[in-house]
């Protein structure tokens, strides 16, 4: 999670301590006023739980100071949307932040995730990485340390070899066939998704061109966990972790999957494209 995520959530749960010592009460007496476990009034305190707007109307209700609920939910407001935009991210270029990706991946049980327009990196071959990272590195105009990255973007993969884990991953048809590199790049990144259909840890389906929908396709997202959502735009990586956020991007992925094909209907799919490949 980022840091400054995490700074304004620690901010707001020291607003929210600050109350509750104002009106003179513990930890305890607040608990048994709002009906909650003493745990949540800590983790809200201490910036380990993000509040809803109904946590934080009742924290101020029950502290003497309803008036104030307006002031901590604008800071909420603040925190539903936390961005990080890339220039900031890669002033020092791509291997860092392909670095953290690791991290984050490692400690992820389960993730469910969603695009439309790319092949995502926990699949993709060196070559394929390759042109993403230069094309990347061009558009945002920032230090080129192509071969550090490729590698800490393999390194990533080496959460799908581990017991325990499960990548629930959805494609749209259109990105086998968005030409990135050349007709052998694109040949062995076809390839690499043949390859994975059929893992114990990775679950992919491809959403099929004039497949009916229930809902129009929209950006690519990730879901950590169940715990948070990390959607990245041109310019910036958004995270959202609010319980709404979480269902709203949840229900979402689920009619995709209702809409896609596994096994050995995506294996058609993806030999459809290599074959498109070919005979260019």
């Amino acid at each position: 999670m980022s840091t400054d995520f995490q700074h304004g959530r620690e901010a707001l749960g020291a607003r929210l301590r600050e109350l509750r010592v104002e009106a003179g009460l513990d930890g305890k007496s607040l608990a048994d006023l709002l009906g909650w476990q003493r745990s949540k009034v800590s983790r809200l305190q201490t910036g380990r739980q993000t509040a809803t707007d109904e946590d934080l109307e009742a924290w101020a209700g029950a502290v003497g100071v309803p008036e104030q609920a307006a002031e901590l939910k604008a800071r909420l407001r603040g925190l539903e949307s936390q961005q990080r935009h890339w220039r900031r991210q890669l002033s020092s270029g791509h291997a860092p932040v392909q670095d953290r990706y690791v991290v984050e991946y490692r400690r992820t049980a389960t993730m469910r995730g969603y695009e439309a327009t790319v092949i995502p990196g926990l699949f993709q071959t060196p070559a394929y990485a390759r042109q993403l990272l230069v094309q990347n590195a061009e558009l945002m105009r920032t230090p080129r340390d192509t071969d550090a990255a490729v590698q800490a973007r393999m390194r990533r993969q080496e959460v799908l070899y581990e017991p325990g884990k499960l990548f629930r991953v959805l494609l749209w048809e259109a990105a086998l066939h968005a030409a990135v590199g050349t007709r052998e790049v694109m040949a062995g990144q076809l390839d690499r998704l043949v390859g994975l259909i059929g893992m114990s840890t990775v679950e992919l389906g491809i959403v099929p061109l004039g497949a009916p929908m229930a809902l129009t396709l929209k950006h690519g997202f990730w879901i950590f966990d169940e715990e948070r959502v990390v959607v990245e735009t041109i310019n910036t990586e958004l995270q959202y972790d609010s319980a709404d956020d979480l269902a709203l991007y949840g229900r979402v992925w689920d009619q995709l999957d209702q809409a896609a094909v596994h096994g050995h209907q995506a294996h058609r799919l993806i030999a459809r494209a290599r074959a498109a490949i070919a005979a260019t």
